[in-house]
């Protein structure tokens, strides 16, 4: 025995373990040894090895496998690139003579995880529950990470809210689920809860989610304080932490901080850090660094991936660099890289934002990939801009036959007839709108005051300060006007008088925050809002008028990009 265990040491490859198992059946003795064989099914299916056909081979060469050896095969299932097998051989399992145990609930429910496998998840759950392993802080938490991954936060909180005992691991599961699932701040007050009333410290799992969360909100008070104490408790070691920062930073509108923390990391940079700051200065127009960034990658021996290239092009899109742009796709075959569907998008969008919708048009035709939805949406929003009727309608033709119900293609052909007038148009793409139960996504905003996220939508009436808000931007609309705004109406989908339509302009939710943010600082403070949607035209005109006769910086960031207003102007140029 302990000869065989000496050779079990030794294995550290598939011939190896060929090897051992030829021997202990040559001298029949491989059914006698259960440790031995548990542990060979755990070399063959777990990394780095990972050759799970010969494990699940081997297994059924078992006369009377134990718990341990299910647990083996399910553990590497789990872990592999077909997770739906784990949970496969979990329902075996659970019908065979052989019991599960908590370790077995553990490896199918990380499969769930993985696969989002959530009436799956339900099952097991009621299960482990029926075998007594309800306690299990290990198992709650796995059972918790699944429930958050799949989108059912509200089962995850329940889960974590009846545990009788809470370790870091748990915490964070909550918090990223939180996060990940669009609700950044109970992510943020979770992590508050965590740290102030618990006093448990974060590691480097919990500040991922906390800094995805303030990312998400544009919460700068609550990044930075989650930055200093990165830097005190030294997890900027870990360079997805670092990555994190340099992302939350960008989204908060610091793109400056951002790369300080880029140029100043403690820990050796990745190529995911490369694409996020080159990412970043994409997303605030800043092509021109972008560019110089993405040349300096390769110069630091970096390769770049098609993420690299996609960043670099958002950015050529963002800052108007067609010439350019077209080049670094054009040289992406020379570079090793295939263009994807993403790649083609952009450029499409570059070249539709520019005007040039033929020769936007004949990329797409040349696509060795059959075209996707939102390629064909990125059409339909150049001809909206240049109001190409006809190129309008080919693309919403090609939208419906993919089957698209995005409320944003119908919203964007109604736009284009509106700007044409084109009344009977617009009625009937709302009645088809109507047929198929399609509705507009609601846009809201976000601003930050002294450390509080308040949030808007358009036409708000919740807020405790409305009165205030509205009153502010009554007196705005009579500012403005002075130096020539007048609301650009042309957009606005129904047929009706053009009072109504102002109105219905007044009051979107940037409006509002921006109302807010200016009856709630002090003069000269810049005014950040977040928007889930694309700002509009008429809000787009209204920011730089505002910028200029309230002298404040107002900094927007939309679904694509920043827009930074001063004095006037904004920074995309109006190229957006």
């Amino acid at each position: 025995m302990a000869n065989l265990e000496l050779l079990l040491q030794k294995c550290d490859s598939l011939t190896g373990i060929k090897q051992l198992q030829a021997h202990l059946v040559t001298i029949g003795r491989f059914q006698l040894y259960p440790s031995i064989t548990i542990k060979l099914l755990e070399l063959c299916a777990l990394p780095p090895i990972a050759n799970l056909p010969y494990a699940t081979t081997l297994f059924h060469q078992l006369q009377s496998p134990s718990t341990r050896h299910w647990n083996a095969v399910v553990r590497g299932l789990a872990q592999s690139l077909q997770p739906t097998q784990a949970i496969t051989w979990y329902a075996t399992m659970s019908r065979s003579s052989q019991k599960v145990d908590a370790l077995t609930c553990s490896f199918a429910l990380k499969a769930c995880a993985r696969a989002l496998a959530l009436s799956e998840a339900m099952q097991i759950h009621s299960q482990l529950l029926r075998f007594g392993f309800g306690r299990d802080v290990l198992l709650r938490t796995t059972l918790l990470d699944v429930y958050a991954k799949v989108g059912k936060l509200g089962f995850a909180q329940k889960v974590f809210d009846e545990m009788p005992e809470r370790d870091i691991a748990c915490w964070n599961a909550l918090v990223a689920g939180l996060a990940q699932g669009s609700q950044p701040s109970e992510a943020l007050a979770l992590f508050e809860r965590m740290t102030e009333e618990e006093g448990l410290q974060p590691n480097e799992v919990t500040v991922l989610g906390a800094l995805s969360a303030c990312s998400q909100l544009g919460a700068l008070r609550g990044g930075e304080r989650i930055h200093t104490y990165i830097v005190n408790a030294k997890l900027d070691t870990h360079v997805i932490v670092c990555n994190a920062v340099i992302d939350m930073y960008a989204k908060c509108g610091f793109v400056d901080r951002a790369y300080q923390v880029f140029e100043n990391m403690r820990c050796g940079k990745n190529l995911i850090t490369w694409n996020t700051m080159i990412m970043a200065f994409a997303m605030h127009g800043d092509g021109c660094k972008a560019l110089e960034l993405f040349e300096k990658m390769g110069k630091n021996g970096v390769c770049a991936d098609a993420v690299s290239y996609l960043a670099a092009l958002c950015a050529c899109n963002h800052a108007g660099l067609v010439e350019d742009g077209v080049k670094l796709f054009n040289s992406m075959a020379g570079g090793g890289m295939v263009p994807n569907v993403k790649h083609y998008g952009t450029v499409v969008d570059l070249l539709g934002r520019a005007g040039r919708l033929q020769e936007a048009y004949e990329i797409v035709k040349s696509m060795p990939m059959f075209p996707d939805v939102v390629l064909w949406q990125t059409l339909l929003g150049a001809s909206k801009t240049y109001g190409n009727v006809e190129m309008a309608e080919m693309a919403s033709r090609n939208l419906v036959e993919l089957g698209s119900e995005g409320c944003g293609d119908f919203v964007l052909l109604s736009n284009v007839y509106a700007a044409h007038k084109r009344w009977d148009d617009v009625g009937r793409v709302r009645e088809a709108m109507k047929r198929r139960d399609v509705k507009k996504i609601p846009g809201f905003g976000y601003i930050e005051v002294e450390g509080v996220i308040h949030k808007f939508v358009n036409g708000d009436q919740n807020h405790v300060n409305r009165r205030e808000i509205y009153s502010k931007l009554d007196e705005i609309k009579c500012r403005i006007k002075a130096y020539g705004y007048v609301e650009k109406t042309n957009h606005v989908l129904h047929d009706i008088g053009e009072e109504d339509k102002e109105n219905a302009l007044s009051y979107h939710c940037e409006k509002l925050a921006v109302a807010f943010g200016l009856i709630s600082t002090s003069d000269g403070t810049p005014i950040q809002v977040i928007k889930n949607l694309r700002i509009c035209d008429d809000c787009h005109v209204m920011m730089k008028l505002v910028s200029k006769v309230y002298n404040r910086e107002i900094i927007v960031r939309d679904r694509a990009r920043f827009h930074r207003f001063q004095d006037g102007l904004c920074s995309c140029r109006d190229y957006w």
